[in-house]
């Protein structure tokens, strides 16, 4: 057994080998120069070397291979979900300048922020690839531990080259049979790399272990996870569905908890529920450890409110256009024709209202994902109290006044779970969760409804009122510690709601929802609740429809507003937008519509052939004098 310490994102000693063989300086490029080892093979080519390496495929995980971090984190904020319309870059236009094109899809070849991502994959990789260069040197290390090495350095270089492969398409293989010394510095991007990544984690998959003794490395079910993932983006779903099906059935995550939604949303969002049921795979974050916050979620230092929790700086503030797609019908279902943007339907916000000023909350049904997910003025924040609205946004007019909340700890979590070794308090535990189970529900119910037929539509009903019942949980309802008069409302029987009711509670019926029981707190009676906000989410067939998804059309419609819904702000929505082909047309509506309530997306646009793919870096391109070409458009 290979025993590794996962949360050590640097290690001492023998570690420095891996900076040594995958140096890639600011002025070098992976393709021009060969690694240059400061250790001997002899040294390193060792069951305790290889170990030590393998920790370094890990810590890559972070984005800081490169010395970097903010412009290349594990979460994909700005390509995944600022891209995807989930959010604005926030702070100031010229703050992070070099994020701000990115987000408009006007990025040239010269951008930092894609020089950056590119050095950081591909110094992954090499560190993926040294590991099996180097396993059959070893003299002491049997054949199941060599299997081991064998089998999670491809996992994770296959995790490195499918985040190459969604941001460029075009890109080069690069693996353990290049042979440097050789002159072999030039590698071609020929197009896509899926049979090369099928490869990888269909090895891993068939070569891992079900558990591992330390949480934070991938087994066996992990590697079906990302096999499965690669096919959907491959549009294999008649691949994909036979996994996701056996990942539902027998998954279990490394440490050895049956696969399954946790009891409440918000647990993914919290450092003292992570690496539970639902983490099929997840970069492992730690706090105060000595490192200056080299070990904590480096990648969104940024990406907390402005002079709120974490103390910096103001970016990744959630769209208008997302936290109205929150909004829910009579009947408490998603607004599926898009008519949530419409002025009657729009989420009430205080643009241009300073934090002093009085503001009235919104008062129509709403998803309550949408608290543990945009942070709006007047509704609890996490435990920090109610959001301020403007006092935490850095540039309201630019960006609008929403903050995330995701990515934020919890303030009684703050002194344990916050690192403040370095320049600003937002380094935290956090971990980042790469796949979580609710992606598999929501692919194996895409596999589903692609298939078509009663059957199957059935099936894909089932599966989204999966993920929408856990959401119903109202024990997971925001807090009313603050003493904000807000509702909580679900479906269900009196004696239900009556069960979960917290103390402290009172009940009121809505007469105007005789089948729906609220609970409220922070006031005497119903006349005290002049301004509140009501939660509703029923599934697709409590009691509300007689029939499952009526046709594949609408059954498609309906999963892919959920996993907007359910994994906002986690980095995925502009890559299913790709995936989907349906990206030109959505980001377009999205800017025609978010243009009207912030400045900083007026004028941008997306083009179809070209923007669903980053530039190669200019620079990459001339170091490989021409080997490497651009993609089509730039």
């Amino acid at each position: 057994m290979i025993q590794i310490n996962i949360k050590r994102i640097y290690v001492l000693g023998s570690l420095l080998a891996v900076a040594a063989l995958t140096a890639v300086g600011c002025k070098q490029s992976f393709l021009v120069n060969p690694p240059i080892g400061a250790l001997s093979d002899a040294v390193v080519a060792s069951n305790a070397g290889l170990t030590e390496l393998l920790t370094g495929c890990y810590g890559a995980l972070d984005g800081q291979a490169a010395g970097l971090g903010w412009d290349t984190p594990v979460d994909n904020w700005l390509y995944g979900s600022v891209c995807g319309g989930d959010a604005h870059k926030g702070s100031d236009p010229s703050d992070q300048a070099d994020a701000y094109p990115i987000m408009r899809f006007e990025t040239l070849p010269t951008d930092s922020y894609i020089e950056n991502s590119f050095e950081v994959l591909y110094d992954a990789i090499v560190r993926c690839d040294n590991i099996l260069k180097l396993l059959p040197k070893a003299t002491d290390v049997s054949p199941a531990q060599a299997t081991e090495f064998k089998a999670e350095a491809r996992f994770l270089r296959g995790h490195y080259d499918f985040e190459a492969q969604i941001l460029w398409n075009n890109v080069p293989y690069v693996d353990e049979t290049i042979d440097y010394s050789k002159g072999n510095y030039h590698v071609p991007n020929k197009g896509p790399i899926w049979p090369e990544i099928e490869a990888d984690f269909t090895f891993a998959m068939d070569s891992l272990p079900k558990t591992q003794a330390q949480v934070g490395r991938a087994n066996s079910y992990a590697a079906e996870a990302y096999l499965a993932k690669t096919y959907m983006f491959e549009q294999k779903y008649s691949a994909a569905e036979p996994l996701l099906d056996d990942l539902m059935a027998n998954g279990e995550t490394s440490n050895g908890i049956t696969y399954a939604l946790l009891p409440r949303f918000s647990d993914n969002f919290d450092v003292l529920t992570e690496n539970g049921s639902e983490s099929v795979f997840a970069y492992q974050a730690a706090a105060n450890t000595n490192t200056s916050g080299a070990q904590a979620n480096y990648g969104n230092i940024l990406n907390f409110p402005y002079n709120g929790p974490g103390g910096c700086c103001g970016f990744f503030q959630p769209s208008q256009e997302l936290a109205n797609s929150f909004r829910v019908n009579a009947l408490g279902l998603p607004l599926l024709d898009g008519s949530y943007d419409s002025p009657a339907n729009a989420l009430k916000n205080d643009e241009g209202i300073s934090s002093t000023q009085h503001f009235t909350p919104d008062a129509g049904p709403v998803d309550p994902r949408l608290d543990w997910t945009v942070g709006r003025r007047g509704s609890p924040y996490l435990d920090w109290g109610p959001h301020p609205g403007n006092n935490w946004v850095r540039n309201q007019p630019s960006a609008g006044p929403n903050g995330p909340i995701k990515n934020v700890f919890r303030q009684a979590e703050a002194s344990q779970y916050s690192d403040h070794s370095s320049w600003t308090p937002g380094l935290d535990a956090l971990n980042y969760c790469l796949i979580r189970y609710a992606d598999v529900i929501l692919w194996d119910a895409e596999c589903a409804a692609e298939a078509g037929g009663a059957a199957e539509l059935t099936k894909a009903t089932n599966l989204v009122n999966m993920i929408r019942t856990r959401a119903s949980n109202p024990a997971d309802f925001v807090s009313n510690n603050q003493n904000i008069a807000y509702a909580f409302a679900v479906v269900g029987s009196q004696a239900a709601m009556l069960a979960l009711k917290p103390a402290g509670f009172q009940w009121v019926v809505r007469t105007d929802l005789s089948d729906t029981w609220v609970y409220l707190g922070g006031v005497t009676g119903p006349s005290d609740i002049a301004n509140w906000q009501e939660y509703k989410i029923p599934t697709y067939s409590c009691g509300l429809y007689t029939t499952p998804f009526a046709d594949q059309t609408s059954a498609l419609t309906a999963i892919r507003f959920e996993r907007k819904l359910e994994l906002a702000m986690e980095g995925h929505r502009f890559f299913d937008l790709v995936r989907w082909g349906i990206a030109a047309t959505t980001m377009n509506a999205y800017f025609a519509y978010e243009s009207t309530v912030t400045s900083d997306i007026k004028g941008a646009s997306f083009t179809a052939g070209k923007t669903e793919y980053l530039p190669l870096p200019q620079n990459e391109i001339d170091l490989s004098n021409g080997t490497l070409k651009q993609n089509p458009g730039y």
